[in-house]
C-alpha cells in the first residue's frame, strides 16, 4: 500500500462552493452553528452538525442525528449540489487569511501505516470522541474532516505544488470570515504518481491536528476489515482524508 494515494473527491458542483463551505464541526457549538447556518440550505453544517436541523436540546450523540447527518448527505448529492470526480485525483487546497499563505495537499493516507506509526500521533484520544466520529463515519460511509498532517520538506512536492497553483483555481470562494479558499485538482498522471512516489521515500509523517479522526478511522477499517472475509486491503475504509 502507499503511504497516501489519490481518491475521487466529492466536491460542491461548479458554482456551488459559497453554499457549502463551513468551518469545521468541532470549533462551532450547537447554538453557532444554527446561527450560521439559518437561510443556508446547502451549508455543510447540515452533515457535520446536523443536531441544528432537530428540536433544540436534542442530544448531539443520539441516533436521530447520525441520520440526519445521512440524510442531507443523500439529499446534497441527489440535488447535485455535490457532485464525485469521474477518476481518483490529488487537491491542492490553498488558504489565505490576510499576509499568511498555507498550502497543501489533499489525499486519503494509509490506515494501516497510522497503527504502525509510520504516521505518528503525539496525543491521548478520548473514547467519547472517538465513538463519535466513528458513528459518524459509519452512518454517512464518508469522511467530512480532513485530518492535518505535516511531513519534512521536500524540494520535489513543492516544485510540483507551485507548479499546479501557477494555473487558475477550479474552485476560489471567500468565507463569510475572510479566508480565501483556492482549490486545484490535479489530474495529470505524471504529477500523481510523482506525488506518491516522493510520500513513499518518507520515512514518516505526522499528526498537527485531527488525532480523534485518525482514530476513528483506523476504528472502522478494523470494524469492516473483520466483518468482511474477502478483504483485499483496497477497500477505501483502509485509507482516511488527509
Amino acid at each position: 500500500m502507499s503511504l497516501i494515494r489519490p481518491f475521487a473527491g466529492l466536491r460542491p458542483a461548479p458554482g456551488r462552493a459559497a453554499e457549502v463551505i463551513a468551518p469545521p464541526y468541532d470549533v462551532l457549538s450547537t447554538e453557532e452553528a444554527r446561527v450560521r447556518a439559518q437561510g443556508r440550505p446547502w451549508n455543510f453544517l447540515h452533515i457535520s452538525k446536523p443536531e441544528i436541523d432537530l428540536p433544540a436540546g436534542t442530544d448531539p450523540y443520539s441516533a436521530a442525528v447520525y441520520a440526519k447527518g445521512r440524510e442531507n448527505f443523500e439529499k446534497m448529492l441527489k440535488e447535485g449540489v455535490l457532485g464525485r470526480d469521474p477518476e481518483p485525483r490529488y487537491y491542492v487546497y490553498r488558504l489565505v487569511m490576510g499576509a499568511h499563505h498555507q498550502t497543501g495537499i489533499v489525499a486519503a493516507a494509509s490506515v494501516p501505516d497510522y497503527d504502525s506509526n509510520r504516521i505518528r500521533k503525539h496525543e491521548f484520544t478520548r473514547p467519547d470522541k472517538e465513538d463519535d466520529r466513528v458513528r459518524q463515519i459509519d452512518a454517512l460511509n464518508a469522511q467530512t474532516g480532513p485530518v492535518f498532517l505535516t511531513y519534512r520538506r521536500s524540494p520535489a512536492v513543492d516544485a510540483i505544488v507551485e507548479s499546479v497553483t501557477r494555473g487558475a483555481p477550479d474552485v476560489d470562494v471567500t468565507a463569510d470570515d475572510g479566508v480565501r479558499h483556492s482549490l486545484w485538482v490535479m489530474g495529470e498522471r505524471s504529477r500523481i504518481d510523482a506525488i506518491t512516489s516522493a510520500f513513499d521515500a518518507m520515512p514518516c509523517l505526522y499528526i498537527a491536528d485531527g488525532h480523534h479522526r485518525s482514530a476513528a478511522a483506523s476504528r472502522v477499517a478494523a470494524a469492516r476489515k473483520k466483518a468482511n472475509p474477502k478483504h483485499t486491503g483496497e477497500e477505501p475504509c483502509n485509507y482516511f482524508l488527509v
